[in-house]
């Protein structure tokens, strides 16, 4: 598992408190994209958080120089990506709008079908513009070709949820661990089936449903008893229901598993007060659950 497909999902098990996944779900796209060169981390590290009139004036001259490039050369990656990142130090800046960047994350998304970070940041700048549709169009347009892609689904999760269709979400996650087995035979590694199950889990755990999402978590820890996350998502589930000595071997079982730049993270999280218990649960079935709502 490489670190940065691990770190995001991590965060979201971290964050945890079932009905708080949706709010955890969407990295807001000032701090997703905004990757500035060094010069222009120490322009917006100033002591002021006013900008400055030469630090605007420099910043606007770039959006203006990378503008002039792009009309006689409208493909030209390194001006698109530069206009990119100088209306982002905008935005820093509290200076323009989200719009500004949607048309060269759109070109970049197109010139770059392989690389799936500008199609989602794409679709989180168009939800940011509460583009609900647009939004859904950028990540189906990655799903489509790579149906397994981490940040697409979380962020088709997240969309979802946000719309209150959770059973569209279930859909989406079980229709990738369906194709997750001949895709990675395919290409090897391309869908992270643990990563996949935990989002599964997560999405029944942000409804109440427990059994279910334990049921997925178990059904994870099995299929790598050396991956920590789907060990550290039950840890989190149960304490959120209550059940305080349950969760406690499974913290330290996942921070045994887990990488060391993790470890920290996970024993503030098995240190934090516990909640209290969650409301009984319906004895409803879980098509009868979806029909009630």
């Amino acid at each position: 598992m490489s670190q940065p497909r691990n770190r995001w999902i991590v965060r979201i098990i971290l964050a945890l408190a079932v009905t708080a996944f949706v709010g955890v779900s969407v990295i807001p796209i000032i701090s997703a994209i905004n990757n500035p060169s060094p010069s222009n981390q120490n322009a917006a590290s100033t002591s002021s958080t006013v900008p400055s009139s030469d630090q605007l004036s420099k910043l606007q001259d770039e959006v203006r120089g990378y503008e002039l490039v792009l009309q006689r050369e409208p493909e030209n990656q390194t001006a698109l990506n530069g206009l990119l990142q100088a209306r982002l130090q905008l935005l820093s800046l509290k200076q323009g709008d989200i719009q500004g960047v949607i048309e060269p994350l759109e070109k970049l998304a197109q010139l770059n079908p392989e690389q799936s970070e500008y199609g989602v940041l794409l679709a989180q700048a168009k939800q940011q513009l509460g583009d609900q549709e647009g939004a859904a169009q950028a990540y189906r347009s990655i799903l489509n070709t790579k149906p397994g892609d981490l940040k697409a689904l979380q962020g088709m999760v997240a969309l979802f949820l946000n719309q209150q269709r959770p059973e569209a979400a279930v859909d989406l996650l079980e229709n990738a661990l369906s194709k997750a087995e001949e895709g990675n035979k395919i290409q090897p590694g391309s869908v992270d089936t643990v990563a996949v199950q935990v989002l599964l889990g997560t999405v029944h755990a942000s409804q109440k449903r427990y059994p279910q999402a334990t049921s997925v978590y178990n059904q994870a820890i099995q299929k790598d008893p050396q991956d920590f996350r789907p060990v550290l998502a039950k840890a989190m589930l149960f304490r959120e229901q209550g059940k305080v000595e349950e969760a406690k071997p499974l913290f330290d079982s996942a921070s045994a598993l887990a990488p060391a730049q993790y470890k920290d993270e996970i024993n503030r999280a098995a240190a934090t007060p516990t909640p209290a218990p969650a409301p009984a649960e319906s004895s409803a079935t879980p098509s009868e659950e979806s029909s009630q709502e």
